[in-house]
């Protein structure tokens, strides 16, 4: 169990200042060195409507793998600083504390990093329930697009799923590492564990932190901006399709921030937000319509599956989620402690 406080030892405007020098360090760091930076050529090229184009020798683009690599460096080492932060803040904040938390001087240190571990969500579950079940909730959410798999034959096992094509892609390449390792790991620890932290600090509510935090979330994609606004051309068509893009990828991610904030604390721990993260990134957006498109003789079948997902996430997302060791989410009955 954590140490914690009886009142709250930080202010909302402190958490506030941590929470967005967590996100701008993070996206920041993208930015840091030469080899992490983009590079375009200059001038407009006009394209036909929708068309991306073609990429120049000496341009540096998102997906070129030393631009990853610079990238997942930068992102680890920045995701390590938070971490550090939230450690000496808790540190300083115990060695402010009366002397009978700990008499033992040689002890604060230890006790301040034991103590941030699990309040960032490392430690590990005490049941396997405790651990599977939210991790299920958010496949339950997707039951409509599972269930369209399903029928394409794309499922685990199936016809046009194989373990060379279907998941080694996944860990093997460089885009590959980044959307689905080293990007969910990194981001879930940044913007839920590290912001997550200070807030419960800071004493703020569980909707300020579950329905605020995540905004910090979705703006740290909008500098994807420039670098839609550059492979479509540079033209005032690719600048209205980059803020297009951008208000839409800032609103889903902002909306995955507010599922993935309660998981984590409901649960306390660190893996549901993570696992949901990287299933959410491999599943990618609902495509209700093509869907329904490509399998129009199950059209009814896939609303209702869709139905039964929405209703299922309704139910499972209280009733699996739910951990005793959750620092973040006491009941009513207990007393509140920071």
């Amino acid at each position: 169990m954590p140490l914690v406080f009886a009142e709250p030892p930080i202010s909302l405007s402190t958490a506030h200042s941590l929470a967005v020098f967590f996100a701008g360090t993070y996206v920041g760091s993208l930015y840091f060195s030469k080899n992490a930076r983009l590079s375009f050529k200059q001038g407009g090229i006009k394209l036909k409507q929708g068309q991306q184009r073609t990429k120049e020798q000496d341009e540096r683009w998102r997906d070129d793998p030393d631009v990853i690599r610079a990238r997942l460096t930068a992102a680890s080492l920045s995701t390590l600083s938070s971490c550090t932060a939230v450690v000496l803040l808790v540190w300083k904040l115990l060695r402010w504390a009366p002397k009978s938390v700990t008499d033992n001087v040689d002890q604060e240190f230890p006790i301040a990093l034991e103590t941030t571990l699990a309040r960032l969500g490392f430690d590990l579950p005490s049941s396997w329930l405790e651990l599977v079940l939210p991790c299920l909730v958010t496949p339950v959410l997707f039951l409509g697009p599972l269930y369209a798999s399903w029928l394409s034959s794309s499922l685990p096992f199936q016809r046009h799923w194989s373990l060379k094509c279907s998941v080694l892609p996944l860990f093997t390449t460089w885009q590959g590492v980044r959307n689905y390792v080293v990007g969910p790991i990194t981001e879930e620890i940044v913007f839920r564990s590290c912001s997550l932290a200070t807030y419960h600090l800071a004493g703020a509510s569980r909707a300020k932190m579950i329905f605020l935090s995540p905004w910090l979330f979705g703006l740290a994609h909008v500098h994807h901006a420039w670098d839609i606004y550059n492979r479509y051309g540079r033209t005032g068509s690719a600048a209205r399709r980059a803020v297009i893009a951008t208000l839409f990828q800032t609103s889903y991610t902002s909306l995955f921030g507010f599922h993935t904030a309660f998981l984590f604390m409901r649960t306390g721990s660190l893996i549901p937000p993570v696992i949901a993260h990287i299933f959410c990134n491999i599943m990618g957006l609902p495509q209700y319509s093509a869907q329904v498109a490509m399998f129009p003789h199950r059209r009814k079948v896939i609303r209702m599956a869709y139905l039964l997902g929405i209703a299922g996430y309704i139910v499972t997302m209280n009733r699996w989620t739910s951990s005793p060791r959750s620092l973040y989410w006491r009941s009513a009955h207990d007393v509140a402690m920071f």
